[in-house]
């Protein structure tokens, strides 16, 4: 069995708590280097997490001959150049969320997966959190019967509180996150219903600036109607008052109805006359079991986690929502 031996790309806020030190701590896997254009910045994050190796450039971390496998972890502009090279030096990957700007640009990666024979898995981590995996029990098991409709409001303030502060704020940079707030928090809901609901048959959407407070579109709405005639609704809102703020999914069945936050840590479900309310504790890394099942598809235990063609899907449905050719 070969060890995983991980570079990062992009030391940012991310990769802090959610995912860097994760892959220390999974069976099979190491972090080697890190990278970041800010040298000062790159040999910091390196010795306060005890990273031997640290670079102000991606094409040497690339050429590391100690490496295998690199997380890319910068804004998604970067994404796919990234992703191209590494393919093209043999290296597995690990790709944060939203893969790339576009859906073209997702599909580019997933050519290029299949010409290079290569391993890639998106960041749609929350696939093994085990709050997610409890809603997908829950939903096997048709405690609240046959799914009918799914209602998703994301409602926030122009400062989503759920969203990490960093001094250029690029999330609301359409040039390097592809969007806005939606692009950044959106792919981990939507990624949600395409794993607990399956292929979407049609899907359309809208978006506004309405308050203007930043290049990006602050007003997402979509519908989504799968291939097993569930029909989902979402909204999402950058612009609503402090006291108005939502993050709330209905699932609602012939029998009952599951609600939770995406960004929570509860579920409400009640089926016929039973209610019942369970809390979650994340772990301490949330990427952790995410990282450990990556590892284990490396090394051909298991099968993708989050394959790149799901992803391509992903934006796909992201690009009708904000009205994207």
């Amino acid at each position: 069995m070969e060890n995983t031996v991980w570079g990062i790309i992009g030391c940012g806020d991310v990769t802090e708590k959610k995912s860097g030190p994760a892959f220390n701590k999974v069976p099979d896997s190491r972090l080697a280097a890190v990278m970041r254009r800010d040298a000062a910045k790159a040999e910091d994050y390196a010795r306060r997490h005890g990273v031997p190796k640290w670079y102000s450039d991606a094409g040497e971390l690339l050429n590391d001959p100690e490496i295998n496998a690199v997380y890319i972890a910068t804004p998604p502009s970067s994404h796919l150049p990234y992703a191209l090279e590494a393919l093209k030096k043999g290296h597995k990957l690990y790709v944060e969320k939203p893969v790339t700007l576009n859906a073209a640009e997702a599909e580019a990666i997933a050519d290029a997966v299949k010409a290079a024979n290569g391993k890639l898995v998106v960041a749609h981590y929350r696939r093994r959190v085990p709050l997610f995996l409890r809603i997908k029990k829950l939903l096997d098991e048709g405690v609240v019967g046959e799914v009918r409709t799914v209602q998703l409001r994301m409602w926030q303030s122009r400062k989503p509180v759920l969203v990490a502060k960093v001094a250029d704020n690029w999330r609301v940079n359409p040039e390097l996150s592809g969007g806005g707030y939606f692009h950044d928090l959106a792919p981990h809901q939507l990624d949600l219903m395409l794993y607990y609901f399956g292929e979407p048959a049609t899907y359309s959407g809208y978006s506004l600036n309405q308050a203007a407070a930043s290049p990006a579109d602050d007003h997402v709405c979509g519908t989504i109607l799968f291939k097993n005639n569930i029909v989902f609704n979402g909204s999402w809102c950058f612009n609503v008052g402090d006291e108005e703020q939502v993050d709330s999914i209905e699932i609602v069945g012939t029998r009952g109805r599951i609600t939770f936050a995406c960004f929570g840590n509860y579920i409400k479900w009640h089926s016929d006359r039973q209610h019942n309310t369970e809390e979650f504790v994340h772990p301490e890394h949330i990427q952790q079991p995410m990282i450990a099942d990556i590892v284990r598809y490396f090394n051909d235990e298991v099968p993708n986690p989050c394959a790149i063609e799901e992803a391509v899907t992903l934006m796909k449905i992201m690009d009708a929502f904000t009205g994207k050719p």
